[in-house]
């Protein structure tokens, strides 16, 4: 599992800026060559309340990208256990089961992206 950890990432100009007087910054999650070649199946602002989990999945020929923007969740994708918090982020292979519970005090919410492979992402539950 490969956890990108916000905090550590620095901000960059964004292409379109001038280098030495960038009016917009970020920070590169992810380039087209880490994530699957396939089509967006979703894009979802989602929330978990605290003490709240998701069931064990999977989805057949979907990558889900996940991206914390409050709060902390554990999360387990295969074998592999990690805590998420703010400015993390985490790519979930295709027919990988993936379990996740917030662990804090306060609401989760992160953003959910889809990619699928060929078909419609179909998910199985576990």
């Amino acid at each position: 599992m490969r956890i990108i950890r916000g905090k550590e990432l620095a901000f960059i100009p964004a292409s379109h800026e001038l280098p030495d007087e960038p009016g917009s910054l970020k920070k590169v999650l992810w380039r087209r060559e880490d994530l699957l070649a396939g089509r967006v199946q979703m894009i979802n602002w989602a929330k978990m309340p605290v003490g709240k989990e998701f069931r064990a999945h999977y989805h057949e020929d979907m990558e889900e990208v996940f991206i914390v923007v409050s709060g902390r969740a554990e999360i387990k994708i295969g074998k592999e256990r990690a805590v998420l918090e703010r400015g993390d982020a985490v790519v979930i292979p295709m027919q990988v089961v993936h379990w996740m519970r917030n662990v804090g005090k306060r609401e989760v919410e992160y953003i959910a992206l889809g990619i699928s492979a060929a078909g419609k992402g179909k998910t199985v539950v576990r």
